[in-house]
Parts: structure tokens; sequence; C-alpha cells
């Protein structure tokens, strides 16, 4: 099957990526929401240099999909319509794949949305244990470092800027695989990328109050 894969820069959707190969789907293109203006990944706050550098060593091609900052449900809707339609049209895709785990609303949302496109959604690590997620991640020799945490759900100090690792998340975040948003991860180095994506540690910020944001900074 001819799939495209939403793709956060993260370990969840590298280790979907790892699974839709591991089962023989042909993955034909990532796509991945960008805020205009920042030229930054939507939520994962990466740049659009590094994000370009994960697809370049991976091999896969990459639709950029850009939304205005705050942008209305509407907006976004809009935007990820033509992206699907796009990704039909021009790569022949079957199937979009997400890296969701147990989140029941946000699957249904994307189920309804993408009801009566006769585009098949698939969801390859839905349902498993979040510690075991992020284990076979490690195991399977993936290297992620933790780019956001949501400050009102777990301590920025102790987690921002390091490593992913099974002690750091067992011991910091209320979800071992941060589902409920408590972090988020940029993946620069694993068995499917030709090469690793390198980047030096970048000033801190706080947005609204809640979320910290370490810059990664494309090395040179």
């Amino acid at each position: 099957m001819r799939v495209a894969l939403s793709w956060s820069t993260g370990k969840d959707s590298a280790l979907t990526l790892h699974e839709l190969i591991s089962q023989h789907h042909e993955v034909v293109s990532l796509f991945t929401t960008l805020t205009e203006g920042y030229h930054r990944v939507t939520m994962h706050g990466v740049r659009r240099e590094l994000l370009q550098a994960q697809a370049r060593s991976l091999g896969l091609d990459l639709l950029e999909v850009w939304i205005p900052p705050n942008a209305p449900n509407e907006v976004y809707e809009e935007r990820m319509s033509q992206a699907v339609s796009r990704l039909v049209t021009e790569y022949g895709v079957e199937a979009i794949a997400f890296g969701d785990i147990w989140l029941e609303d946000v699957r249904r949302y994307r189920e309804q949305k993408m009801s009566g496109t006769g585009v098949e959604l698939l969801f390859p690590i839905w349902g498993r244990d979040p510690l075991d997620l992020v284990r076979r991640f490690l195991e399977l020799g993936y290297r992620a470092v933790i780019c956001v945490v949501d400050g009102s759900q777990t301590d920025p100090s102790k987690i921002l800027g390091s490593d992913l690792s099974l002690e750091l998340v067992s011991s910091h975040a209320i979800d071992a695989a941060g589902e409920r948003g408590e972090y988020h991860t940029f993946v620069y180095d694993g068995p499917l990328f030709k090469f690793p994506v390198r980047f030096s540690l970048g000033h801190r910020v706080v947005r609204d109050d809640r979320f910290h944001y370490v810059d990664l900074v494309p090395a040179i």
C-alpha cells in the first residue's frame, strides 16, 4: 500500500515509520505542518532546516503544510484537506498513517475528517503500552532529544534538552510516551537514517507561561 506519514519530527512518528516499513508498506512521503512566519514545525518548534534534514536522511519526500499562527480549526482543516488531495493526486497515496497511541478523541477526529475520501487510515502503534514503545524505540537504535516540555504537567528543568531515555520518562512524565503532550522530541539518528541530523542546543523560551522550548540549532 502506498502510504503518506504524518511526521511531527518526534519519536512516535519515527517508530510509526519503522513499523510501516516492517509491514512492507511503501511510504512515499512525509507531511508536516509548519507555522507561517516562524518557519518552524507547529507544536514541536523545530526549525524547518532540521525537518528537511530528517527527510533527506530518511530518503523520503516531504510535503510541507503551512498554517498561520494560532490558526482557527477551519483553516487548519482546509490546509490539511488540500495536502491530502495533493498526496493522492501527486503520489498516488492510498493510506495515511498517524503515530497516535491511545487518545480516542484524536483518532475519532481523524477518522471523521477522512471519512468519504477513499483514503485509508493506519495507526501502526495504536494501543501499545507507552513505556514499551519508548523501550522499543531506544532498543531499535533510535536517538531523540526532548525539545518541548509542558510545564503544567512535568518539570522542564529535569528533562528539557536531554536525550530521551527510559529513566527520564518513567521518572518525570505522567505518560511515558508523552501522549497527553507532556513532552515532545526530535529524532536525530536511527536505523532508517542514512546520516545523523546534527545540531546544538540553543536558547530556551517559554510560551503562554506553560510550554518550554529549547532551540535546536542546525550544525554548520
